[in-house]
């Protein structure tokens, strides 16, 4: 049970482990898109500016906040809200924190994996040549085709969820670290050369002065709430990741540091996405601010007439997967580590229970292209009139579920925990503590309200 977490389980091999496993939980698919699309729609070096400032000012400080929880307890996200509430004499009714996490991360997983299984698709296809010459029509066309065939999305997304069960199930050491000290170095090499290639077959020049030369006439209030949006999910606080991660972590580790070196991290790979991205758009005369488009038309357009597309296609692509597994993984133990400490589920059988639940609810989004696509569930309700599932599940999630997560976290670490334990766990400087608590107490949950206000429609821009 929950009291015996710390028997359960295991810890971290080394620090350098912790920090790949914690920035592979951060860098995802939303890296590879959300970061290029918000940019390209937010007014480029502008929203990157306002974008790295809420990263600092915002994320990294939850993520201290999360960490120190996890650590403090040695329990699931659940286990570990709930032990130090009790601990600090507060109401165990904090650990709704926990059971936030973990329901957001079923259900984002759900949806992430038919996404990452649409990338699975994509490499054979890049691979085998399937879109060379196809033209834009040709390129839409194939991915319109995917999209009307939830057979393949089923065998990709089972596929996927596969994989993800098989490195949770194996364990800390022999699964989700072996997996990511083989494939965060390789990807961040990867992610190196691709765009180093990019900017030699593209518009290096447009690209760069899009990205790094702000215009700053172009700060509004919406560009300010997108980019603390996007720095709120990309690192990805509120869904219970690090306060699970940091459960693993010793004693020895500067939380604090390790905290900016995940933040930071997060922050070059989503620059380098953009260096690999937009020298590749501005040099094939594309749009930038396509979404998730941008994956499976845009670029597949691009590598299909550039020197070498076919295999950079394929390299593309392969990163994209390499993102999106250490992501999943990352959420399904949040699941699994709760299930370790509650009715007696061994690792394996808890891995294989959240995959399914996963994958079941992963159904709605796939038939959302196909037999629910005019299905609205919520149709009687304005907001959610025109959301088929798949729309709705991500909105319920990702704009509801997980800041209200994230601002809980901030007011039980910055309001609720004593400064003595702060300072007992985190071995702060008294300075560096003033910082963090004035960014956990007042900065965070006013960005966090701004975010839910703006995007549950109650504020308008």
């Amino acid at each position: 049970m929950a009291s015996m977490g710390k028997q359960l389980h295991e810890s971290w091999s080394s620090r350098f482990t912790f920090i790949m496993a914690a920035v592979g939980a951060a860098v995802g698919l939303g890296n590879f898109w959300r970061f290029p699309y918000e940019t390209g729609k937010n007014g480029g070096g502008a929203f990157v500016f306002v974008y790295v400032i809420c990263v600092l000012a915002v994320a990294i400080p939850l993520v201290v906040s999360e960490l120190f929880i996890g650590r403090r307890a040695g329990l699931s996200a659940i286990g570990s809200t709930r032990k130090v509430a009790l601990d600090e004499g507060k109401s165990k009714l904090w650990q709704i924190i926990g059971w936030n996490g973990m329901v957001v991360g079923l259900l984002i997983l759900s949806f992430y994996s038919v996404i990452a299984g649409w990338v699975i698709s994509y490499i054979p296809k890049m691979a085998l040549g399937q879109l060379n010459n196809a033209g834009a029509d040709g390129v839409a066309a194939a991915f319109d085709g995917l999209l009307a065939n939830p057979g393949l999305m089923i065998i990709t997304h089972t596929l996927f969820i596969a994989v993800t069960v098989l490195i949770v199930w194996r364990g800390l050491h022999k699964g989700i670290e072996v997996a990511v000290n083989i494939l965060m170095p390789a990807f961040f090499a990867l992610l190196i050369f691709m765009a180093i290639y990019a900017c030699i077959i593209g518009d290096f020049g447009q690209a760069v002065a899009f990205l790094f030369q702000p215009d700053f006439s172009k700060i509004t209030p919406g560009v300010i709430v997108s980019a603390l949006g996007q720095a709120f999910f990309s690192v990805g606080v509120g869904i219970g990741i690090m306060i699970t991660y940091g459960a693993y972590l010793g004693k020895d580790t500067n939380i604090a540091h390790s905290a900016v070196i995940i933040g930071v991290a997060d922050t070059f790979v989503a620059i380098a996405a953009g260096l690999l991205i937009f020298p590749i758009v501005f040099g094939f005369g594309l749009e930038p601010n396509q979404g998730p488009g941008l994956l499976f038309v845009t670029l597949p357009i691009a590598f299909a007439q550039m020197p070498g597309g076919q295999i950079i296609g394929t390299l593309f692509f392969s990163l994209a997967f390499v993102a999106a597994i250490t992501s999943s993984i990352s959420m399904l133990e949040i699941f699994t580590s709760w299930a370790e400490e509650h009715g007696g589920l061994a690792r394996h059988r808890g891995a294989i229970l959240g995959g399914v639940i996963a994958w079941s609810i992963g159904l709605l989004t796939v038939f959302s292209f196909t037999s629910l696509k005019d299905f609205y569930l919520l149709g009687m309700i304005p907001k959610f009139a025109t959301m088929h599932p798949f729309d709705l599940i991500d909105y319920i999630s990702g704009k509801i579920v997980l800041p209200i997560s994230g601002l809980l976290v901030a007011l039980f670490t910055g309001w609720a925990i004593s400064k003595k334990t702060i300072l007992d766990e985190l071995k702060m400087s008294d300075l560096t503590y003033q910082v963090w608590r004035i960014l956990v107490r007042y900065v965070s949950p006013v960005a966090i309200v701004l975010i839910l206000l703006f995007e549950t429609g109650i504020l308008r821009l």
